[in-house]
Protein backbone atom coordinates (compact mmCIF):
# COMPACT_ATOMS: atom_id res chain seq x y z
CA UNK A 1 0.00 0.00 0.00
CA UNK A 2 1.35 3.42 -0.84
CA UNK A 3 1.59 5.59 2.22
CA UNK A 4 0.63 9.44 1.72
CA UNK A 5 2.79 12.40 2.75
CA UNK A 6 3.21 13.72 5.81
CA UNK A 7 1.81 17.23 4.40
CA UNK A 8 -1.31 15.41 2.96
CA UNK A 9 -2.01 13.25 5.88
CA UNK A 10 -1.96 16.41 8.45
CA UNK A 11 -4.58 17.89 5.83
CA UNK A 12 -6.47 15.13 6.23
CA UNK A 13 -6.27 14.97 10.04
CA UNK A 14 -7.76 18.55 9.83
CA UNK A 15 -10.62 17.64 7.30
CA UNK A 16 -11.52 15.15 9.43
CA UNK A 17 -10.72 15.86 13.44
CA UNK A 18 -13.49 17.92 13.95
CA UNK A 19 -15.98 15.58 12.89
CA UNK A 20 -14.39 12.60 15.03
CA UNK A 21 -13.80 14.26 18.20
CA UNK A 22 -17.46 15.33 17.85
CA UNK A 23 -19.01 12.31 16.35
CA UNK A 24 -20.33 9.03 18.03
CA UNK A 25 -18.89 5.80 18.16
CA UNK A 26 -20.24 4.50 14.90
CA UNK A 27 -19.21 7.98 13.40
CA UNK A 28 -15.91 7.39 14.64
CA UNK A 29 -15.32 4.09 13.85
CA UNK A 30 -16.30 5.01 10.42
CA UNK A 31 -14.36 7.83 9.86
CA UNK A 32 -11.08 6.03 12.32
CA UNK A 33 -11.47 2.88 9.11
CA UNK A 34 -11.25 5.41 6.09
CA UNK A 35 -8.34 7.30 7.59
CA UNK A 36 -6.41 3.83 8.85
CA UNK A 37 -7.13 2.56 4.97
CA UNK A 38 -5.63 5.94 3.27
CA UNK A 39 -3.01 6.65 5.61
CA UNK A 40 -1.85 2.87 6.47
CA UNK A 41 -1.92 3.83 10.03
CA UNK A 42 -2.11 1.14 12.64
CA UNK A 43 -5.71 1.91 14.88
CA UNK A 44 -4.34 2.93 18.15
CA UNK A 45 -1.81 5.70 16.39
CA UNK A 46 -4.32 7.19 14.43
CA UNK A 47 -6.96 7.49 17.30
CA UNK A 48 -4.04 9.38 18.97
CA UNK A 49 -3.73 11.40 16.32
CA UNK A 50 -7.13 12.30 15.33
CA UNK A 51 -8.01 13.14 18.94
CA UNK A 52 -4.91 15.66 19.36
CA UNK A 53 -4.56 16.83 15.81
CA UNK A 54 -0.52 16.64 14.07
CA UNK A 55 2.28 17.90 16.20
CA UNK A 56 3.82 21.95 15.12
CA UNK A 57 5.73 22.27 12.58
CA UNK A 58 9.46 23.15 13.63
CA UNK A 59 10.06 26.53 13.43
CA UNK A 60 13.48 27.94 12.15
CA UNK A 61 16.35 25.84 10.73
CA UNK A 62 17.69 22.52 12.85
CA UNK A 63 20.33 23.74 15.17
CA UNK A 64 24.25 22.51 13.78
CA UNK A 65 26.20 20.07 15.37
CA UNK A 66 28.86 21.79 17.53
CA UNK A 67 31.27 23.62 15.76
CA UNK A 68 35.15 24.02 17.04
CA UNK A 69 36.20 27.01 17.06
CA UNK A 70 39.82 27.84 16.08
CA UNK A 71 41.54 28.53 19.41
CA UNK A 72 40.14 24.83 20.15
CA UNK A 73 41.13 23.21 16.46
CA UNK A 74 44.61 24.75 17.34
CA UNK A 75 45.25 23.98 20.57
CA UNK A 76 44.18 20.29 19.17
CA UNK A 77 46.86 20.09 16.71
CA UNK A 78 49.55 21.54 19.18
CA UNK A 79 48.58 18.14 21.31
CA UNK A 80 48.11 16.47 18.26
CA UNK A 81 51.72 16.98 17.01
CA UNK A 82 53.17 16.28 20.73
CA UNK A 83 51.81 12.62 20.39
CA UNK A 84 53.35 12.22 17.14
CA UNK A 85 50.09 12.14 15.42
CA UNK A 86 48.52 9.57 16.46
CA UNK A 87 45.05 8.38 16.01
CA UNK A 88 41.36 10.27 17.56
CA UNK A 89 40.73 7.23 19.89
CA UNK A 90 44.10 6.67 21.69
CA UNK A 91 44.80 10.62 21.70
CA UNK A 92 41.44 10.68 23.63
CA UNK A 93 43.42 8.81 26.68
CA UNK A 94 46.46 10.91 26.50
CA UNK A 95 44.72 14.28 25.72
CA UNK A 96 43.92 15.37 30.03
CA UNK A 97 48.08 13.89 30.83
CA UNK A 98 49.35 16.25 27.74
CA UNK A 99 47.19 19.07 28.64
CA UNK A 100 48.29 19.35 32.51
CA UNK A 101 52.09 18.71 31.23
CA UNK A 102 52.22 21.31 28.15
CA UNK A 103 50.48 24.06 30.49
CA UNK A 104 52.86 22.73 33.36
CA UNK A 105 56.01 23.69 30.51
CA UNK A 106 54.38 26.54 29.43
CA UNK A 107 53.97 24.98 26.08
CA UNK A 108 50.03 25.70 26.08
CA UNK A 109 48.30 28.83 27.90
CA UNK A 110 44.68 27.60 27.26
CA UNK A 111 41.60 29.35 28.84
CA UNK A 112 38.68 26.72 30.83
CA UNK A 113 36.48 26.77 28.17
CA UNK A 114 38.98 25.71 25.88
CA UNK A 115 40.34 23.14 28.06
CA UNK A 116 37.15 21.46 28.79
CA UNK A 117 36.01 21.25 25.88
CA UNK A 118 39.60 19.78 24.66
CA UNK A 119 38.82 17.29 27.30
CA UNK A 120 35.35 16.37 26.60
CA UNK A 121 35.43 16.16 23.02
CA UNK A 122 35.18 12.27 21.58
CA UNK A 123 37.56 9.91 19.91
CA UNK A 124 35.16 10.70 16.35
CA UNK A 125 35.37 14.62 16.62
CA UNK A 126 39.07 14.39 17.58
CA UNK A 127 39.35 13.11 13.75
CA UNK A 128 36.74 15.05 12.47
CA UNK A 129 38.52 18.33 13.75
CA UNK A 130 41.81 16.94 13.02
CA UNK A 131 41.04 15.93 9.34
CA UNK A 132 42.21 19.08 7.28
CA UNK A 133 45.40 19.45 9.54
CA UNK A 134 46.02 15.36 8.71
CA UNK A 135 45.35 16.06 4.67
CA UNK A 136 48.18 18.57 5.27
CA UNK A 137 50.13 16.49 6.74
CA UNK A 138 50.21 14.02 4.12
CA UNK A 139 48.71 11.41 7.24
CA UNK A 140 46.43 9.57 4.75
CA UNK A 141 49.28 7.69 2.88
CA UNK A 142 49.61 4.38 3.81
CA UNK A 143 53.13 2.82 4.06
CA UNK A 144 52.28 -0.60 3.66
CA UNK A 145 48.83 -2.44 2.37
CA UNK A 146 45.92 -2.80 4.69
CA UNK A 147 45.91 -6.21 7.05
CA UNK A 148 43.16 -8.43 5.79
CA UNK A 149 39.56 -7.31 7.89
CA UNK A 150 39.42 -10.67 9.56
CA UNK A 151 42.49 -10.19 10.95
CA UNK A 152 41.85 -6.79 12.37
CA UNK A 153 38.61 -7.56 13.19
CA UNK A 154 40.27 -10.32 15.24
CA UNK A 155 42.99 -8.19 17.15
CA UNK A 156 40.69 -5.35 19.43
CA UNK A 157 42.46 -1.94 19.81
CA UNK A 158 44.48 -1.27 23.20
CA UNK A 159 44.27 2.51 23.88
CA UNK A 160 47.01 4.24 25.73
CA UNK A 161 45.03 4.02 28.71
CA UNK A 162 44.51 0.09 28.89
CA UNK A 163 47.43 -1.22 30.05
CA UNK A 164 46.78 -1.27 33.94
CA UNK A 165 50.34 -2.01 35.06
CA UNK A 166 51.12 -5.26 33.42
CA UNK A 167 54.32 -7.25 34.38
CA UNK A 168 57.41 -6.81 32.61
CA UNK A 169 57.18 -9.02 29.22
CA UNK A 170 54.50 -6.94 27.55
CA UNK A 171 55.93 -5.00 24.90
CA UNK A 172 55.39 -2.38 22.47
CA UNK A 173 57.05 -2.97 19.12
CA UNK A 174 57.54 -0.16 16.43
CA UNK A 175 59.80 0.11 13.21
CA UNK A 176 62.01 3.30 12.78
CA UNK A 177 62.60 3.95 9.35
CA UNK A 178 65.74 5.56 8.20
CA UNK A 179 65.13 6.62 4.91
CA UNK A 180 64.79 10.54 5.14
CA UNK A 181 62.13 12.15 3.76
CA UNK A 182 61.87 10.00 0.77
CA UNK A 183 60.45 6.20 1.70
CA UNK A 184 61.96 4.61 -1.64
CA UNK A 185 64.51 1.96 -2.53
CA UNK A 186 66.86 0.05 0.21
CA UNK A 187 67.44 1.33 3.50
CA UNK A 188 67.75 0.24 6.80
CA UNK A 189 64.89 -0.37 9.28
CA UNK A 190 65.18 -0.33 13.26
CA UNK A 191 62.54 -2.45 15.29
CA UNK A 192 62.39 -1.46 18.71
CA UNK A 193 60.65 -3.33 21.45
CA UNK A 194 59.71 -1.41 24.54
CA UNK A 195 58.95 -3.16 28.15
CA UNK A 196 55.63 -1.19 28.65
CA UNK A 197 56.38 -2.09 32.66
CA UNK A 198 60.28 -1.31 33.49
CA UNK A 199 61.13 0.77 30.27
CA UNK A 200 63.67 -1.53 29.15
CA UNK A 201 63.75 -1.58 25.16
CA UNK A 202 65.86 -3.42 22.62
CA UNK A 203 66.89 -2.46 18.88
CA UNK A 204 67.58 -4.34 16.21
CA UNK A 205 68.60 -3.02 12.18
CA UNK A 206 66.72 -4.87 9.13
CA UNK A 207 67.67 -4.62 5.88
CA UNK A 208 65.06 -7.14 4.57
CA UNK A 209 61.94 -6.81 6.30
CA UNK A 210 61.22 -10.03 5.96
CA UNK A 211 64.32 -11.18 8.38
CA UNK A 212 61.57 -9.57 11.47
CA UNK A 213 59.37 -12.57 11.08
CA UNK A 214 62.12 -14.99 12.02
CA UNK A 215 65.80 -13.90 13.06
CA UNK A 216 65.47 -10.26 14.39
CA UNK A 217 62.26 -10.81 16.48
CA UNK A 218 63.77 -13.98 18.13
CA UNK A 219 67.23 -13.14 18.31
CA UNK A 220 65.84 -10.39 20.31
CA UNK A 221 63.68 -12.43 22.26
CA UNK A 222 66.45 -14.35 23.48
CA UNK A 223 68.25 -10.53 24.58
CA UNK A 224 65.42 -9.61 26.78
CA UNK A 225 66.48 -10.07 30.43
CA UNK A 226 62.58 -11.26 30.94
CA UNK A 227 60.55 -13.69 29.23
CA UNK A 228 58.64 -12.23 26.36
CA UNK A 229 54.52 -12.06 27.50
CA UNK A 230 53.00 -9.99 24.91
CA UNK A 231 53.62 -8.17 21.61
CA UNK A 232 51.42 -4.49 21.09
CA UNK A 233 52.01 -3.39 17.44
CA UNK A 234 50.60 -0.54 15.17
CA UNK A 235 48.24 -2.17 12.22
CA UNK A 236 51.18 -1.82 9.72
CA UNK A 237 50.63 -4.17 7.80
CA UNK A 238 54.19 -5.63 8.55
CA UNK A 239 54.17 -6.73 11.58
CA UNK A 240 50.02 -7.17 11.34
CA UNK A 241 49.58 -10.20 9.13
CA UNK A 242 48.88 -13.78 8.95
CA UNK A 243 53.00 -15.08 8.96
CA UNK A 244 53.41 -12.90 12.38
CA UNK A 245 50.27 -14.39 13.85
CA UNK A 246 51.01 -17.24 13.47
CA UNK A 247 54.75 -17.11 14.87
CA UNK A 248 53.55 -15.43 17.65
CA UNK A 249 50.11 -17.71 18.57
CA UNK A 250 47.34 -16.54 21.27
CA UNK A 251 46.31 -13.08 20.87
CA UNK A 252 44.44 -10.31 23.55
CA UNK A 253 43.94 -6.82 22.77
CA UNK A 254 46.34 -6.43 20.19
CA UNK A 255 48.94 -8.79 22.31
CA UNK A 256 50.24 -11.61 20.76
CA UNK A 257 50.70 -14.07 23.91
CA UNK A 258 53.87 -15.69 22.93
CA UNK A 259 55.06 -19.21 23.88
CA UNK A 260 58.02 -20.29 25.80
CA UNK A 261 61.68 -20.45 23.58
CA UNK A 262 62.69 -23.77 23.53
CA UNK A 263 66.05 -24.62 25.42
CA UNK A 264 69.24 -24.65 24.05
Amino acid sequence: MRRVSVATRNELVDAVRERYVRGGRAEKARILDEFVAVCGFHRKPAMRLLRKGPSPSRSGQRPDRRIYDDAVREALIVIWEASDRICGKRLKALVPILVEAMERHGHLHLTAEIRTRLLTMSAATIDRVLGEARETAGGRIRRHSAASTALRRSIPIRTFSDWQDPPPGFVEADLVAHSGPVASGNFIQTLCLTDIASGWTECAPLLVLEKLLSEVLTELRRLLPFKLLGFDTDNDSVVLNETVRELLPGRRHRIYALPALPQE
